[in-house]
């Protein structure tokens, strides 16, 4: 897959991700965690269910993915950076 694709792919899994959490990352952070989200996405996919190449073009099923990558990256990130209570 492209760079492009993977930029697009990107985009949009990170803008459902950020919709859907509210993850308050901006237009750049929400397109890089979708492309990092894309990569875990793509991981679990393959190594929880099998599926090989599960991030593969433009397609709803590689959004899917990467959206759910996304999801877990914002999930992950929030606790990790979690502000401090004082």
């Amino acid at each position: 897959m492209g760079i492009l694709s993977w930029i697009i792919v990107g985009l949009l899994a990170g803008w459902l991700a950020g919709m859907v959490m509210g993850s308050g990352y901006g237009l750049v952070g929400d397109i890089i965690l979708g492309i990092i989200g894309g990569v875990v996405g793509g991981f679990l996919a393959g190594a929880l269910f099998g599926v090989p190449n599960a991030v593969n073009g433009i397609n709803p099923l590689s959004i899917a993915i990467a959206f759910a990558g996304a999801v877990i990256l914002i999930a992950i990130t929030r606790l990790v950076a979690r502000p401090s209570r004082v």
